[in-house]
């Protein structure tokens, strides 16, 4: 499978609904950077219970 955005092999790919898309790492990067701009990470952590050990 190809990246969405270039020519390069996906390295990561999601299925939603019949869909796939794959995404290469750098791309990949770019769109977690994008949703983290917008505050949908934040967003998302709030909603989910997580715990860490370190």
């Amino acid at each position: 499978m190809q990246c969405h955005y270039c020519d390069h092999p996906a390295d990561i790919a999601v299925e939603r609904g019949g869909v796939k898309v794959g995404l290469c790492t750098t791309h990949f990067r770019e769109r977690l950077d994008e949703l983290q701009e917008d505050g949908w990470l934040d967003e998302l952590q709030g909603e989910l219970e997580t715990d860490r050990f370190d």
